[in-house]
């Protein structure tokens, strides 16, 4: 085999093993994003907003600052739902600072997934609101039932209960009291 066969033969592998990453790497956010407007999926509404959805999905991501929240409110984590050592540390996915707080531009892509997929629905207008589907809906039951993800599920039963709020009212809860989160440039990793 001559070197550039090889070096050919080797690119092709990385590539296959990056674009492997990247298929895992979405459905975990898919999954991720599923829990959440499922936890907020009643018979009457659903998730509200854009703006909502990537503050929940920003608390969820980083536990730590979801910690500091409920202290600063008087509330605990329920017992086996607090942020682990490294946790507290470190994050599980980088995120961008973007123009209406800490966005990650793949929200479209994973939405959009999901609603092919037939497990959201969407209605846009004046505020856009999220749901479940009855197929959105077992597949959360089911998720939430796992070792990898109940812990998540658990973490958006507390979001529901504690911080149901308008998107505005968490954008503004956010800036106010984790202003490190915040007051970067955009397009900054957080």
């Amino acid at each position: 085999m001559s070197n550039a066969s090889e070096r050919l033969a080797s690119e092709t592998r990385i590539k296959g093993q990056a674009r492997s990453e990247e298929r895992r790497e979405a459905h975990y956010h898919e999954a991720r994003v599923l829990l959440l407007i499922g936890r907020f999926t009643t018979a009457r509404t659903g998730l509200a907003g854009l703006t909502k959805l990537a503050k929940l999905d920003f608390l969820l991501r980083y536990p730590a600052m979801l910690e500091r929240l409920l202290t600063e409110n008087g509330d605990s984590w329920p017992r086996g739902t607090e942020p682990t050592a490294a946790e507290r540390r470190a994050v599980e996915s980088r995120m961008t600072r973007y123009k209406y707080g800490p966005w990650d531009q793949r929200y479209y892509s994973i939405l959009g997934s999901l609603a092919a997929r037939g497990l959201i629905t969407y209605a846009g207008g004046d505020r856009t609101e999220f749901r479940v589907t009855a197929t959105g809906a077992e597949a959360v039951a089911a998720l939430s039932e796992t070792s990898d993800w109940v812990l998540v599920s658990q973490r958006t039963a507390l979001l529901k209960k504690h911080f149901d709020k308008s998107g505005s009212a968490l954008k503004n809860l956010i800036y106010e009291r984790l202003p490190d989160a915040v007051d970067r440039p955009w397009r900054t990793e957080i």
